[in-house]
């Protein structure tokens, strides 16, 4: 389903020369139209796409996975601001979903493991201030928290690898009808893992959910179906997987690598 239908950038931004609106493809950023489940933002480091997808998120409120929500992350105040002066026609407006960046995977990891720590301890610390049906009570109400975060991401996030601990975030949070913006998903995932990654993608599409995804990889871009817009050229221009340049530059070195490993 297609819940955000566009996204375009009011009139009175145009005056503005600060970042981030003086990145090139935001300032020649009129309107965005989203006709599939699943869009990809593509292009180099330092295009755009990443800040687009930010401010998006700011935008329409959507809670982030990690150390912080938007709203006081400081390293998204840029985001804050584009995502005000952005406008946004729904079919569907949903509340269910997220925002997440790849490096904020690590800080959420951490957090986690240090609130399941402390549930343990809290519930520790009651032996010695109750006693009784008090003592069952308070132990039980935050041991059942801690179960609860244990069942969804496991005992300790840091003892899977990276990706393992990935897609297990992703198999805790996905809920069907939401909107789900990704930003390098592919980080830390195996091509392996990328694959599963997909699949979940497919298995949420057909629950109702809608992606939009930052990526550099060319296994998440193939999904099918998705629409792709280029940041490497402004305005912004939708392309076909195949013209993607990290997807045709990949296939080149993988044809012959040795034609680019000679000039080393």
């Amino acid at each position: 389903m297609i819940h955000l239908k566009s996204i375009a950038l009011k009139n009175a931004t145009k005056k503005f020369d600060h970042f981030p609106f003086n990145i090139p493809v935001i300032r020649d950023f009129d309107e965005l139209e989203l006709v599939s489940p699943v869009t990809y933002f593509v292009g180099e480091n330092g295009s755009g796409k990443s800040t687009l997808l930010e401010g998006i998120a700011s935008g329409v409120n959507l809670p982030a996975v990690g150390n912080e929500d938007i709203e006081r992350d400081g390293t998204l105040a840029h985001a804050r601001k584009l995502g005000k002066q952005l406008k946004f026609q729904w079919t569907h407006k949903t509340h269910k979903g997220f925002f997440l960046r790849a490096e904020d995977f690590f800080n959420f990891s951490r957090r986690l493991q240090s609130m399941t720590k402390e549930l343990g301890e809290i519930a520790e610390g009651f032996e010695s201030e109750y006693t009784g049906y008090a003592l069952g009570l308070a132990k039980g109400s935050v041991l059942s928290q801690r179960r609860a975060l244990v069942e969804k991401y496991g005992e300790n996030p840091d003892a899977n690898s990276h990706g393992e601990s990935f897609l297990k975030l992703f198999q805790a949070r996905f809920v069907p009808g939401g909107l789900y913006l990704l930003d390098e998903p592919e980080a830390p995932l195996s091509p392996q893992r990328q694959l599963a990654l997909l699949a979940m993608i497919k298995d949420m599409v057909d629950d109702g959910a809608q992606f939009i995804i930052a990526s550099h990889s060319p296994i998440l871009m193939a999904y099918p179906g998705a629409v792709i817009y280029s940041f490497d050229q402004h305005p912004i221009k939708q392309v076909e997987y195949d013209d993607v340049e990290h997807v045709s530059l990949t296939r080149a070195f993988l044809n012959n690598p040795q034609s680019f490993l000679r000039h080393l």
